[in-house]
């Protein structure tokens, strides 16, 4: 495998948001392009990122999966600038990453077994799916952070609520002015820990689809023309006494 991006800051922070569920992952490059599929250790979570072939300037592959530690490769990636140009070649033991911009600098990752199954992204049914500007959706899930450690999602064919409550609450509330909506009536809650590393990924992102059923898993897709970046997430459950 040999693959060249003139624009590796993309792949370094999805790098980062993924390195802040999994500590390992299976970089699979195949003739369609490098994706990462992994969840994490408390089987809650689930992260999938493309980057397709015509994402990279130059690109020769047939199917190979290199088992990486993430920490390792985020180090790496960090240490690109505006303007580097990024070369991983595979080898039999190692993956070779050299950073082209005044001066070549080239790093040498051991391949590592890694137990994660091979797993696709399951396929989804929802009833409600809505479109939102990254910048709204962080402000309403940071609003909840500051009241609980869970949030509930609530759609209707009219409206889209994202709330919080504790001993104190927060809210929001979308109409069809300001999101996309298509939805029935649902009403799901999530995990905000997991959610404030996913928003991560917004500032990559033009839009992001929130698509939930009541008391279903969430799927959050970060939408840009170059790449594909989704978040599955199991609703929280509430412990009855």
């Amino acid at each position: 495998m040999r693959a060249k991006l003139d624009h590796p800051k993309l792949l370094s922070e999805v790098v980062s948001i993924i390195s802040e569920l999994v500590t390992e992952v299976k970089l699979k490059f195949s003739e369609d392009g490098l994706s990462i599929v992994a969840i994490d250790p408390a089987n809650v979570a689930m992260v999938y990122f493309k980057l397709p072939k015509n994402s990279f300037s130059e690109y020769q592959s047939g199917h190979e999966i290199l088992g990486v530690n993430l920490d390792n490769l985020k180090a790496v990636l960090r240490r690109t600038k505006p303007g580097s140009t990024l070369i991983m070649e595979s080898h039999e033991t190692t993956i070779e990453l050299n950073i082209l911009d005044k001066i070549k600098r080239s790093f040498s990752l051991a391949l590592i077994e890694v137990e994660s199954e091979d797993k696709d992204p399951p396929k989804l049914e929802f009833l409600s799916q809505i479109q939102i500007s990254p910048g709204d959706f962080v402000d309403a899930i940071e609003d909840c952070l500051i009241v609980s450690d869970a949030c509930t999602l609530i759609s209707t064919p009219n409206s889209f609520i994202i709330e919080a409550q504790g001993l104190n609450s927060a809210r929001a509330e979308f109409t069809g002015d300001e999101v996309t909506i298509i939805s029935g009536n649902s009403k799901s809650k999530y995990s905000l820990e997991y959610l404030q590393k996913f928003i991560k990924a917004s500032k990559l992102a033009d839009k992001i689809f929130v698509n939930f059923s009541s008391d279903s898993p969430i799927k959050l897709e970060f939408k840009k023309d170059s790449f594909e970046l989704s978040f599955i997430l199991a609703p929280r459950v509430e412990n009855e006494d």
